[in-house]
């Protein structure tokens, strides 16, 4: 019978999925990391805070999503450093000279050649440039071509295109209480009532499910037993936003 495979500093990939669930980098210098997804690491590395003074010009080149600031470190040093999230599905991706625009939740790493922008659209993050990032989803990653309307809970991004449109559908607006529910997402807002519409040219990313990663307080240390220093366990963080607009963000899949 076979027993499990074990890695070491020198068997673990380079720049590749140890499997389905975790990927391995490859560091020999810095990358941007999202709190609370590194799960081990080989080797001298350092974990810094965004705004750390002697980061400053690397801030100024490759992050400019203020909002985003406290979910993020940057890694620095040599060595292999495993990153996973809650056993959610993780791919990494290459961009050359292109653009990509990911749930914020969703994305887990990037290479400071890779430089990130706020979306216009709430709750979403821009990569720019050429290199490599690390992103999880809920279930495998499909890659479609527009014209194309798509459940707003199914998808992770899109490549090299404008964004999307709200599109509802013609049912879904009739009557006074269509137009509040357009308006307000009260009532409902299934994939087959609320999509959105992607047009000409790219590349659309959906996950294999309707159902969104949970929101989860990033970087949190969770109160179980054997964990030093617990705290906010039980108090996840609402990326979307605070009150009536947050709750409508989340309605959205925003």
């Amino acid at each position: 019978m076979n027993g499990p495979e074990i890695y070491d500093a020198q068997t673990l990939p380079s720049d590749d999925n140890v499997n389905s669930y975790a990927f391995s980098v490859d560091l020999d210098g810095q990358w941007f990391l999202q709190k609370g997804k590194m799960v081990a690491y080989y080797g001298q590395i350092d974990f810094h805070g965004i705004g750390l003074g002697r980061l400053d010009s690397l801030i100024a080149h490759s992050f400019h999503s203020p909002l985003h600031a406290s979910d993020w470190v940057v890694a620095e040093g040599r060595g292999k450093m495993v990153l996973a999230d809650r056993a959610f599905d993780v791919n990494s991706y290459d961009l050359e000279d292109g653009n990509l625009t990911v749930r914020s939740g969703n994305l887990l790493a990037f290479q400071p050649s890779l430089s990130l922008k706020q979306s216009i659209i709430p709750g979403f993050l821009t990569l720019i440039g050429t290199g490599k990032f690390v992103a999880a989803s809920n279930g495998p990653v499909v890659f479609v071509e527009p014209p194309i309307r798509v459940d707003p809970q199914a998808l992770v991004g899109w490549a090299d295109r404008p964004s999307p449109c709200h599109h509802y559908d013609h049912q879904y607006l009739r009557g006074v209480l269509g137009g509040v529910r357009a308006w307000t997402g009260i009532g409902g807002t299934s994939g087959e009532e609320h999509q959105f519409e992607f047009v000409g040219s790219g590349t659309v990313l959906l996950q294999s499910t309707e159902e969104l990663m949970p929101e989860l307080a990033t970087g949190a240390v969770p109160q179980q037993e054997g964990v030093p220093n617990a705290t906010g366990a039980n108090q996840p963080s609402q990326p979307g936003g605070s009150g009536q607009l947050g709750a409508l963000q989340r309605r959205f899949g925003l």
